[in-house]
């Protein structure tokens, strides 16, 4: 069977051929260019779904705070904050929500997380799979084979434009994690192929052109909040997806549009630490108590 693919195109075309799912195929990608035992490969995967576990777990129950102290310990809030009280937003949402930032702030407190596919993204992933494969009762085996959509979906935006938020800002980490979580849940919810890259489309565009503009130049705010957002996106993404809902604009020329307008943003709103919030008065005190006056 023939296993590259290099565009979604080619990626949908290959599944469809084969009458597999994209997990399916990026595994075998995955057996063919590593030379390693499939086995082998999935228990790699397991171990990383045990991290992103452990991330939530802590992140979600620990009183942690970031080296700087700038952050920590806004996921445990939410949490308590969902569980005794009626949310505005419902309480699975803010399931998810709440285990996102907690891995972000496990990250900013120099804990061990997955870089999914980057460290200041690395909450969207996880919290948005795992909580949604909680609730309808899905195994783990079923996870970590989201885990390979969402990492087909990585590679192709890796390959074909960035995840780099110092080269296409928030929207290349957030946009490409929301991404890779919207389609691993509608492959993990029964969806197709064209229907997990419709919700990645989907995920992208919807913040298309976000800046990144870390607040003294850490990845703790507003990155833990705009992981937040990007797993709602997410979510929404894949739901939309699952009802049918098509992306006009396909999957490919999406990631494209994201690298060129991640490469028209000027360089202080490409993770510089040099615009937008990190140069408001407030952003300015916070990094000149952290690091003093340069």
């Amino acid at each position: 069977m023939n296993i590259n693919f290099t565009s979604g195109l080619e990626l949908l075309d290959l599944c469809s051929k084969s009458n597999i799912r994209i997990y399916e195929l990026m595994l075998a990608r995955e057996v063919y260019i590593s030379q390693r035992n499939e086995d082998l490969i999935i228990n790699e995967m397991k171990k990383n779904l045990e991290v992103m576990k452990n991330a939530i777990e802590r992140g979600l129950n620990e009183d942690i705070r970031s080296v700087s102290g700038l952050t920590g310990g806004d996921a445990k809030k939410l949490r308590q904050y969902y569980e005794k009280d009626q949310t505005a937003a419902g309480q699975d949402l803010n399931k998810a929500v709440a285990a996102a930032m907690a891995v972000l702030e496990v990250n900013a407190a120099m804990g061990q997380i997955v870089a999914a596919p980057t460290a200041g993204s690395s909450g969207i992933l996880p919290g948005a799979v795992i909580t949604t494969a909680v609730r309808f009762g899905k195994k783990d085996e079923d996870i970590v084979n989201a885990l390979f959509t969402a990492a087909a979906v990585g590679y192709l935006i890796t390959r074909n434009a960035t995840v780099a938020g110092a080269e296409g800002g928030c929207q290349a980490e957030t946009g490409a994690a929301a991404a890779m979580a919207a389609a691993a849940i509608v492959e993990m919810l029964g969806g197709t192929p064209a229907q997990a890259l419709g919700a990645a489309a989907m995920a992208i565009k919807n913040i298309l052109g976000l800046v990144c503009d870390p607040i003294a130049g850490l990845v703790e705010e507003p990155c833990i909040k705009r992981n937040a957002i990007g797993t709602a996106n997410a979510l929404i993404s894949a739901d939309m997806a699952l009802a049918g809902i098509k992306s006009i604009i396909p999957f490919d020329e999406v990631v494209e549009t994201m690298l060129r307008v991640g490469r028209s943003l000027p360089c202080e709103l490409r993770e510089t630490g040099t615009g937008g919030l990190a140069k408001t008065p407030t952003g300015r005190e916070i990094y000149e108590r952290i690091f003093g006056k340069s």
